[in-house]
């Protein structure tokens, strides 16, 4: 019988929640069907992870249904307006109690999460992302940052086929500015996310496409991207090495070296510490 201590899973039993767009997305439908919180879910089950969804939230007791969202909760966005008067006013009471609840529900999955993972690329807009991501470092719990790489090679195309079109190369040039267009070739976050997260935690991609197989995922764009952009530091080769019992690191400037990151305080289970206390 071999004397080497077993393998220690260090997310056994921990609670992550999944953090990313959701308003401003192309497709919210396609999004809750067929987006990235569907293969980390599944990966993190596997780790032994409980998973917060907010495409599918925990039923609350006691409040049937509070706090759902679908692919049509934003629509009572557009009840908004800014008329002035008791009317304009009432209207936007309603919209913002009727989304109140989903902002309560997520911010409490991330309350009672021991980490989280935020996928915010750079090209899309979010409001809620940043705020479960402040919360939970607040809360002094680490955040898993994905920063994927963001090109545009549609444009690049629509460039080249406007040619020696001046006018055609105008309404290009034009529609970069208005939406705008701004491509991130390498997945650097914004520099204000950077002192809030820990330079440890940033990741380039999910490295999706070296698990396919053990999966069964089928190559769609996002993998297909990552087979042509590998990325360079992958959120799940990351996350596995903690089930073999990789204690997480970050780097300390006072030593320059690296040292076990605090912010990871995965509590045993209560019968087992209150066994090692008797």
């Amino acid at each position: 019988m071999s004397s080497e201590p077993a393998v220690r899973n260090l997310l056994q039993g921990a609670r992550a929640y999944l953090s990313g767009p959701m308003d401003f997305v192309a497709s919210r439908a396609h999004e809750k069907k067929f987006g990235w919180r569907n293969r980390v879910s599944e990966f993190l089950g596997h780790c032994g992870v409980t998973v917060f969804d907010p495409w599918h939230k925990p039923a609350v007791r006691g409040m049937r249904a509070y706090g759902e969202e679908d692919i049509k909760t934003i629509e009572v966005r557009e009840q908004w307006t800014f008329a002035p008067g008791a009317k304009g006013a009432a209207a936007r009471a309603r919209c913002a109690a009727t989304f109140g609840e989903t902002v309560h529900i997520d911010l409490r999955m991330v309350d009672i999460s021991d980490f989280v993972i935020a996928y915010c690329p750079t090209n899309i807009y979010s409001v809620g992302t940043p705020h479960e991501i402040i919360v939970a470092t607040q809360q002094h719990k680490p955040v898993l940052f994905v920063s994927p790489p963001v090109h545009f090679p549609t444009l690049h195309r629509l460039e080249e086929h406007a040619g020696n079109d001046p006018k055609l190369r105008e309404l290009v040039e034009a529609l970069k500015t208005e939406i705008p267009i701004r491509e991130n070739p390498r997945g650097i976050p914004s520099l204000w996310y950077m002192p809030i997260v820990g330079g440890e935690n940033f990741f380039d991609g999910f490295g999706f496409a070296a698990y396919r197989e053990r999966f069964g995922w089928e190559t769609d764009h996002t993998i297909g991207r990552e087979l042509d952009n590998p990325p360079v530091r992958p959120l799940l080769p990351f996350l596995e090495t903690l089930t073999r019992g990789k204690y997480p690191q970050r780097w300390s400037r006072r030593d320059e070296d690296f040292k076990p990151d605090d912010d990871w305080l995965l509590l045993e289970d209560v019968l087992e510490v209150g066994q090692q206390a008797e």
